[in-house]
């Protein structure tokens, strides 16, 4: 059985714990290997290899930095079958979701090539008499990485380029349940000519996260996850003076209005709600009918479900694979027990799938006529469930919305641009999506919600994320005139 170990100082650490989480994959249920546990001294480690990196790697020169970004790029742009094959192994997702995954995870490395524009300050000659005024951004130092099992490349790749790019060094945690992804795309970032210790790995559990946190040399922390862990990483971190940024759970909805395309709603109802069997922050998990397009859409999802390929992710025919757990794929499966005993419609239960062998698979579920009380409702499942509102107005529908206690995506399919405008202006969430089911950014702007799924103030990559790992410095110079103190600039003396 292998062991996957952490990544400190440019090559691999065993560490010192003598704990093991298993490694397993999805599709077969066989444990596949183990990964080292990180203890303290483990963090303690990495972190002092960090800083001791961060002495030289911040006066790199932006020239420097960009080549090695642009190296890194080729890099992964090469290696990512081989990337999407560890994703699909340890993660269950089929294989072209994989490759989709590292794509968004490569246009931020795309967007970390530009660092010489991306931090560039401002200039203000004779702000005063012979006084100059010009600012700076300069990187933190030591910043660290929190990372969950659903995108274990992208979301690491959403961090680290952006902070090093800046001219900080890093540490990661990604999951401990499908960790080879994240090891790999470290590997090549030092064989793109990354300093040793710039990048390090640590594997582990609430022991690693905590030490980071707590961690006098750690200046800042990106966490994504669940809102109950983000909370418990903001504020730990945050009492610990550090810059927090985490980004928590979602209840996505899709409002569809009587006047749009059914057909294009019911196809993004059904690839943004079950793909990657549903375990993205972005997914859509409510779909708000109004008025009379419930009775539309139900039996067209109903109609797409039913060629839903489900199986092993490395099988080219599967469109959706396992989850990640046996535990949570029953955690997903109790949600359609309590939304059938309380009052919804099961119209496909994903429960009747039957697949062979012992993996962690579950079919797709549509329930109709929830209500906002259910726990199907209120709960961030994560599994490909799908839950139906039907409400009578655009009124009703956006304060559903905004009712909510989270505020990460929300989308509204409709032919009247007066209602996309209406509802882009009064939706409260922090990415939205007009006729577009999953909104996520490009990397050029940034990604995050509002209220519960989001603790901090900055949003991840694109500009607030250079923002985020970067802080300002504002020098103010007098260099008086020359002539006025008697100088000849002339300097005959050098003729």
């Amino acid at each position: 059985m292998k062991t996957i170990n952490h990544w400190i100082g440019g090559k691999p650490s065993e560490g010192t714990s003598g704990r093991f989480g298993p490694v397993t994959n999805p599709a077969t249920g066989e444990q596949t290997g183990q990964v080292a546990l990180a203890s303290v001294s483990d963090v303690d480690t990495a972190v002092a290899t960090a800083k001791e990196a961060f002495a030289s790697w911040r006066n790199a020169s932006l020239a420097k930095r960009s080549q090695i970004l642009f190296a890194y790029r080729e890099l992964l742009h090469a290696n990512r079958d081989e990337i999407a094959t560890l994703l699909t192994s340890e993660h269950g997702k089929v294989h072209s979701d994989a490759l989709g995954e590292l794509a968004r995870g490569l246009e931020v490395v795309e967007f970390a090539c530009g660092i010489p524009h991306l931090v560039k300050g401002g200039y203000s000659e004779a702000a005063s008499s012979a006084v100059d005024v010009y600012s700076l951004r300069q990187p933190l130092g030591v910043v660290a990485g929190i990372t969950p099992f659903n995108f274990p490349a992208m979301v690491p790749l959403w961090m680290f380029p952006i902070a090093i790019a800046c001219g900080n060094t890093f540490v990661l945690k990604p999951s401990e349940k499908d960790p080879s992804a994240a090891l790999r795309v470290a590997e090549l970032f030092g064989e793109a000519g990354l300093p040793a210790g710039v990048l390090n790995v640590v594997h582990g559990d609430a022991t690693a996260v905590n030490a980071l946190l707590d961690h006098s040399d750690v200046k800042a922390v990106s966490f994504v996850g669940s809102t109950p862990i983000a909370q418990h990483v903001y504020s730990r971190g945050t009492a610990a003076g550090k810059r927090v940024q985490a980004l928590g759970g979602a209840k996505n909805h899709m409002i569809v209005l009587p006047d749009a395309d059914m057909d294009l709603a019911a196809d993004a109802a059904v690839s943004a709600a079950y793909g990657s069997a549903g375990e993205r922050c972005m997914a859509v998990s409510v779909l708000v009918a109004v008025g009379a397009a419930g009775d539309e859409l139900v039996p067209r999802i109903t109609e797409r479900i039913a060629n839903l390929r489900i199986g092993p992710g490395d099988d080219p025919k599967s469109e959706m694979g396992p989850l990640i757990t046996r535990e949570h794929r029953d955690k997903v499966a109790s949600y359609v027990d309590a939304g059938a005993a309380a009052g919804a419609t099961v119209v496909v239960d994903g429960r009747e799938l039957s697949v062979d062998g012992d993996g962690f698979f579950l079919g797709v579920s549509l329930i109709d006529n929830v209500t906002p009380e259910m726990s199907v409702y209120t709960d961030e499942i994560f599994g490909p469930v799908l839950s139906v509102v039907r409400v009578d107005s655009y009124d009703e529908a956006v304060g559903l919305i905004n009712s909510n206690q989270w505020g990460n995506g929300a989308a509204i399919f409709t032919r009247d641009g007066g209602a996309a405008r209406k509802f882009q202006n009064e939706v409260e969430a922090g990415m939205v999506g007009v006729n577009v089911p999953i909104p996520v950014p490009v990397s050029y702007y940034s990604f995050g919600g509002w209220k519960a799924s989001l603790f901090g103030d900055s949003h991840a990559y694109g500009p607030e994320g250079v923002h985020f790992y970067t802080r300002g410095k504002v020098v103010t110079s007098r260099w008086p005139n020359p002539a006025d103190r008697g100088i000849d600039l002339g300097f005959p003396q050098n003729r």
